[in-house]
């Protein structure tokens, strides 16, 4: 074992986080929870990768289910094709691999939402690999260890973090030997302020030396999101709600209520709702405002309501949802603020005059 790895581990067996997925081997647990981990915080985590597996706990029993309730128990989690690529992949295991996870990365890299990084956790941890396993933290770590001031995104940067990590990676205990850099960049090699007097590893870090941990790793400037705006329709007939199944890649599979992107000072969308719904509303009125951030894009959402006669036919495409089986569909985070206005909406019109 190198040296750098017998600190980290002497560390790490002091310092390691208590994780639910952690001491299990069982490599669909660990799937489950690096898939849930991705982009995502492990306090935020936690109670998602407990509710999935007490819905989900085999494998078998994730491959059998249906999309629907996969995104139903993922809801909130956001990045929602991580759920759609997990159970695609169950699906494939079950019908390639009867049923048993490979333990080589290669192989593993073939099985639908796992990429190299997956694996090598997979790998690591679950099979005793001796691989890397290489997430933004790791990266985060090694730039400053090897002091690389050059843009890590770069294929070429990359490549040698991953070659670096790749021989540091010890026979004897590889799973927490990655769980060990994970839980250093998470909590001490943090970006901006790294806790460089605590660290394990700071006699062999160059970044240290040169004092300048704070400015690595170098990475490319981010662009700022795009903005966009919408109106956001509650059409309400009787005691149900129009709504669709998205198509689109993003938010694919989830339940939407209409929406018409609009420019931020446009109003009544009423002429939409004929144009593109054939529903000839009865009446329309503001509603309340809405916002959402997603990595690239911000929605700016102007929520309305308006009722369409009771005996409305949906248009091709949509469906009226009776408002007590709403809870049964899986819906967005984006569209809680729409569900906030409709909540109000009902518990005025039930109110007395």
């Amino acid at each position: 074992m190198n040296d750098l790895s017998r600190a980290l581990l002497s560390w790490y067996d002091r310092h390691a986080r208590v994780l639910p997925w952690r001491n299990i081997r069982d490599p669909y647990r660990t799937w489950v929870s690096e898939t849930m981990l991705q982009q995502t915080r492990v306090e935020t985590v936690i109670p998602y990768y407990r509710r999935f597996l007490e819905r989900f706990p085999t494998l078998a029993a994730l491959a059998e289910a249906e999309e629907a309730d996969v995104l139903k128990v993922w809801q909130g989690l956001g990045y929602y094709s991580r759920a759609r690529n997990l159970l695609r992949g169950a699906r494939q295991v079950m019908a390639q691999y009867g049923g048993t996870l490979p333990s080589d990365p290669a192989e593993l890299v073939r099985i639908s939402g796992i990429g190299a990084y997956t694996a090598g956790a997979i790998a690591s941890i679950a099979f005793d690999q001796p691989v890397p396993a290489v997430d933004g933290n790791v990266i985060r770590v090694l730039s400053r260890i090897d002091g690389l001031r050059e843009d890590v995104s770069l294929p070429e940067n990359r490549k040698r973090i991953e070659s670096l990590a790749a021989s540091l990676v010890p026979p004897e205990r590889p799973g927490d030997h990655n769980q060990a850099l994970m839980d250093l960049g998470a909590g001490l090699c943090v970006p901006g302020t790294p806790d460089c007097r605590r660290c394990p590893l700071a006699g062999f870090c160059d970044a240290f030396r040169a004092r300048d941990a704070a400015d690595l790793p170098v990475l490319p400037k981010a662009k700022p999101p795009r903005v966009l705006y919408w109106h956001l329709i509650l059409v309400l007939s009787g005691s149900r709600v129009l709504m669709r199944c998205r198509t689109e890649k993003l938010l694919e599979g989830l339940w939407c209520f209409p929406m018409a992107e609009c420019g931020p000072e446009e109003n009544d969308p009423a002429a939409w709702i004929q144009k593109k719904l054939r529903l000839s509303p009865e009446s329309i009125s503001p509603a309340g405002f809405g916002r959402h951030v997603f990595t690239h894009q911000v929605w700016q959402m102007r929520i309305w309501s308006c009722r369409v006669p009771t005996d409305a036919a949906a248009p091709v495409g949509w469906q009226f949802v009776d408002l007590n089986e709403l809870s049964e569909l899986p819906l967005p985070v984006a569209m809680e603020p729409a569900l906030d206005c409709l909540k109000k909406l009902l518990n005025q019109e039930e109110s007395p005059v």
